[in-house]
């Protein structure tokens, strides 16, 4: 459909930049992202070096960015970028820590932006392009196997 061959590429290219300036110069978003990231090593298996932690983030939003605006893989891809963008989001807009109200306005109309951005990706994660769902096709199967079941099967 049209939609969605203009759709993704619109969503995709804020990643893909994003991804290619963070790649360029990681020091001020790993800066930004320390105080999260700490604690995220802490609890989960994650290197504790920021700096690599932003740039993986950074190679994931290029790479499913990428697969996204080309149209391959586009649930799989929208699923990455949407799980990277909740830790790139806490990380990097904390507006309630900001002091100033400037940038404290400024943080929270991006962490807003990510947020309306992760409405879409949920919604391109979740487009099965008018095929039924997995869930759809598994429920049927089980259906009709138990049709058959009861068929061969005697009752009572």
């Amino acid at each position: 459909m049209l939609t969605r061959r203009i759709a993704r590429p619109l969503m995709a290219g804020i990643f893909i930049q994003g991804g290619i300036d963070v790649l360029r110069n990681p020091g001020p978003r790993a800066q930004r992202a320390e105080p999260v990231t700490t604690k995220l090593a802490e609890a989960l298996p994650l290197p504790d070096d920021t700096e690599t932690l932003v740039k993986l983030n950074a190679a994931v939003h290029i790479g499913a960015g990428t697969l996204l605006a080309l149209g391959k893989l586009p649930r799989l891809s929208a699923t990455a970028l949407a799980l990277s963008l909740v830790p790139t989001t806490a990380a990097g807009h904390r507006f309630w820590e900001e002091e100033t109200p400037q940038s404290k306005a400024m943080q929270r109309t991006h962490f807003l932006k990510n947020l309306a951005i992760l409405g879409g990706l949920i919604i391109a994660a979740t487009d099965t392009e008018g095929a039924p769902s997995l869930g759809w096709r598994a429920r049927r199967a089980a259906g009709r196997a138990a049709e058959k079941a009861t068929d061969v099967l005697p009752v009572g």
